[in-house]
C-alpha cells in the first residue's frame, strides 16, 4: 500500500490530522477540568456536543456526499475545522475563554467531521480500489494510531508546559496540513450518479439498504452500543484520573498512551488475524476476548501505589483497544465490501446516524450518572456494556468464518 502515491497523501493527511487530535483530545478536557473548573455535568455537555451533529444531519449528510465528488468534501471539512479550532486560543489569549465557547466549537467541528468521516470512508475505495480495503483500513489505523500512542502523552506534556488552550492549535494546524495533502492526490473519481430523486428519497434508500442486510444491521447495533458505554466513560475519565485517583496530567497522558499501543499492534495485526481466524469471524472474537479487561479501571484506589495504579490502567485501556481497533477495520471494511458504490455514502451515513446518535445520549448521561453515583460507578456500568456490545455481531456472524462467505 505504501508504494501507491495517492494512499501515501491520504495516510500523510491522517496520521498528521489524527495526532493533532490525539494531542488536543488530552488538552480540551484538561482545559475545562483545570482551567475553567468544569463540573461533571459540564463535561458530559462537552462531550455530548461533539458528537450531536450525527444526530441532526448524520442521515441528510449521506445523501449530500452521494451527490457530490467526495474529495472537495473533505477538503472544506478540514479548513473548517482548522478555523473553528483556532478560536480557542485566541479567546484563552484575551482572557475571555468560557466553557460555554468550548462547547459551542465541539457542536461546530461535530458538524463538519460528520462530512468528513461519511466522505472518507466512501473515498478510501475510490482511492484503493474494493479489494484492498481492508489492507487500506489496517494501514491507516496503524499509522494513525502510531499518533495516538504518542499524542496523549505529548499532549499532558504540552499542556503542562505551555497550557491547554495553546496545544488547541497544534489540531487546527493539522487539519491544515491534511487539506494539503488531500488536494495532491491524482486519482480520478468518477462523477456522481445523477438522480432526480428528492432528499427523502435517498435517504431511505440508505436506510432500508442496511435494516436490510441483516449482517450491516447486526454490526450498527454492536457499534452502538459499545459508541454509547464509551460516551459514558468519556464524562467522567478525566475526572476520576485526576480528582478520584490523584494523577497528573502528564501522567495521565503517559498512562493512555501506553494504552493506546495496543491500538497500534491491533492495526498491523488485523490482516494476519483476519487470516488466522477468519476474517469475518475475528470482527465479533476480538473485542468478546479482551472486553472484560476494561472492568479493572475502576477496582482502582487512590490508597495505591501510583505505579499500581498506573498499570491496572494501562492493563484495562490496552486491552480494550485492541480488541475495539481490530473490530472497527474489520467491520468497516465489510461494509465497503458489501454495499455498491453509489449507495456507499448514505449506507456510511446510516451507520454513522445510528452508531453515534446514542453518543451525545450517553456523554450527558455519564455526566448526570456521575454527578449523582460518582465516577467510578459510571466507568463501572460503561466498562460493563462495553463487554457486551459484540453478542449482536456474534449472533449474525457465527458460524461464518471469512466475509467471502456473508450474503448479507
Amino acid at each position: 500500500m505504501l508504494r501507491h502515491h495517492d494512499f501515501r497523501l491520504l495516510l500523510a493527511g491522517q496520521t498528521t490530522s489524527q495526532l493533532g487530535a490525539q494531542v488536543s483530545g488530552v488538552a480540551i478536557p484538561l482545559l475545562a477540568v483545570l482551567t475553567l473548573d468544569a463540573s461533571p455535568f459540564e463535561l458530559g455537555l462537552l462531550s455530548a456536543s461533539s458528537t450531536l451533529a450525527f444526530a441532526l444531519i448524520g442521515l441528510p449528510a449521506g445523501a449530500w456526499v452521494d451527490r457530490w465528488r467526495r474529495r472537495p468534501v473533505l477538503v472544506a471539512s478540514d479548513l473548517i475545522r482548522c478555523l473553528l479550532l483556532a478560536t480557542i486560543p485566541v479567546a484563552a489569549w484575551a482572557g475571555v475563554l468560557t466553557v460555554a465557547q468550548l462547547i459551542v466549537v465541539s457542536l461546530l467541528t461535530g458538524f463538519a467531521r460528520v462530512f468528513f468521516d461519511v466522505g472518507y470512508q466512501s473515498y478510501l475505495p475510490t482511492v484503493v480500489g474494493k479489494d484492498q480495503v481492508l489492507a487500506g483500513n489496517s494501514s491507516l489505523e496503524a499509522i494513525r494510531a502510531s499518533g495516538q500512542v504518542v499524542g496523549p502523552g505529548l499532549g499532558g506534556w504540552l499542556v503542562a508546559l505551555i497550557g491547554a488552550a495553546n496545544v488547541v492549535l497544534v489540531q487546527a494546524v493539522t487539519f491544515a496540513v491534511s487539506a494539503v495533502c488531500l488536494l495532491g492526490i491524482r486519482t480520478p473519481e468518477a462523477a456522481p450518479r445523477r438522480t432526480k430523486d428528492s432528499m427523502r428519497v435517498q435517504i431511505r434508500e440508505g436506510l432500508s439498504f442496511v435494516w436490510r442486510t441483516r449482517t450491516l444491521a447486526a454490526l450498527v447495533l454492536t457499534s452502538a452500543l459499545g459508541n454509547f458505554a464509551f460516551a459514558l466513560a468519556s464524562a467522567v475519565t478525566m475526572i476520576f484520573l485526576i480528582r478520584d485517583l490523584g494523577l497528573t496530567p502528564t501522567l495521565v497522558g503517559l498512562v493512555l498512551a501506553g494504552g493506546s499501543l495496543t491500538v497500534v499492534l491491533g492495526a498491523a495485526t488485523t490482516p494476519r488475524l483476519a487470516r488466522r481466524f477468519g476474517s469475518a469471524r475475528i470482527i465479533w472474537l476480538a473485542p468478546l476476548v479482551v472486553g472484560p479487561f476494561g472492568a479493572l479501571a475502576p477496582l482502582t484506589s487512590a490508597d495505591w501505589p501510583v505505579w499500581l495504579i498506573a498499570l491496572v490502567i494501562l492493563i484495562g485501556t490496552g486491552a480494550g483497544e485492541f480488541g475495539q481497533i481490530v473490530y472497527a477495520i474489520t467491520s468497516v471494511s465489510l461494509r465497503q465490501r458489501l454495499c455498491p458504490d453509489h449507495l456507499l455514502g448514505r449506507v456510511n451515513a446510516t451507520t454513522r446516524f445510528a452508531i453515534m446518535a446514542l453518543f451525545p445520549l450517553g456523554g450527558l448521561l455519564g455526566g448526570v450518572l456521575g454527578e449523582y453515583a460518582g465516577p467510578r460507578v459510571t466507568l463501572a456500568v460503561a466498562l460493563g456494556l462495553l463487554a457486551a456490545s459484540p453478542l449482536p455481531a456474534y449472533l449474525a456472524l457465527r458460524g461464518v468464518r471469512d466475509v467471502e462467505q456473508v450474503a448479507g
